[in-house]
């Protein structure tokens, strides 16, 4: 079995981990392989993180969440099921702590649980091309830091059915649902549901709400800037597009999906508790 180990070297600790997981897993016959920009004693080192998830038959991300969306969408695009080894701050896809390494055993004897979790196609067209986009949280149509609210609507299968003047607007997975969505006020919603979020941020009216689509909506949004205002699209934090009143974003559900790995049975609610303490 080839097991990639992708490793945020920014994390304090990161490497070392990722060296005792190599300890518990190279006696028993799994072929590791590391990626160049943080190689592991022990692995083979492949030039890139795309070429690590292509060429194994697990990867286990050594970071935070940050470092599991980064791999997810290669993940997604090549059917490689997806194990989280935590070292952030929240940790809510991954499964392991570093503290649990023994557990990592059951990825040769195959005593896990793969947990399916939605994504979402993004498309942006703008001057008369499309680009494309895959989101593990959410795709966010925002202002600039420097301009005042945006006015914002949403059509869904091509009827015009909501608008909002406000700082920006999210469109967010079940995952996402516990990221920036939770902290602009947005519901929580288990990981394992088929649907799509709509999130306003910072909305002008107190009428203005968050609202769930079916799994199968088509969903695509404009935006009105002013010639004085600029605005923008991210998608997981990454990749800034300046959308303009001409450009459309459509939002449906990807038919990719990520196969994350799950070693020990948390019911979520209760680790959504411990996460946040706020519950």
């Amino acid at each position: 079995m080839k097991i990639s180990l992708i490793v945020n070297k920014d994390k304090a600790r990161a490497v070392k981990v990722a060296e005792s997981a190599v300890e518990v897993l190279s006696p028993l016959g799994a072929e590791l392989i590391s990626v160049g920009d943080c190689p592991i004693k022990g692995t083979t080192v492949l030039a890139d993180t795309e070429k690590a998830i292509r060429d194994c038959d697990i990867a286990v991300t050594v970071g935070g969440d940050g470092t599991i969306i980064h791999t997810a969408k290669f993940a997604a695009r090549y059917d490689k099921p997806l194990l989280g080894l935590n070292l952030g701050r929240v940790g809510f896809v991954a499964n392991l702590e570093p503290d649990e390494l023994q557990e990592l055993k059951k990825l040769i004897t195959g005593e896990y649980r793969i947990q399916r979790r939605m994504l979402l196609d993004i498309s942006v067209e703008q001057n008369g091309e499309t680009r494309q986009f895959t989101a593990v949280n959410e795709a966010v149509l925002h202002r600039d830091t420097r301009s005042n609210m945006v006015e914002l609507s949403v059509s869904l299968h091509g009827e015009r059915i909501i608008s909002y003047r406000a700082d920006g607007m999210m469109f967010s997975t079940p995952t996402g649902s516990t990221a920036y969505s939770f902290s602009a006020g947005g519901p929580v919603i288990e990981p394992d549901m088929r649907c799509i979020l709509l999130t306003p941020v910072c909305p002008q009216a107190l009428s203005s709400r968050q609202v769930v689509f079916g799994e199968n909506a088509e969903l695509s949004a404009k935006v009105y800037p002013s010639n004085e205002l600029s605005c923008y699209m991210t998608v997981d934090g990454q990749y800034p597009i300046p959308v303009t009143s001409d450009d459309t974003v459509t939002v449906r559900r990807s038919p990719q999906e990520l196969q994350l790995i799950i070693l020990k049975e948390k019911n979520f609610y209760t680790l959504l508790n411990e996460k946040l303490k706020e519950f």
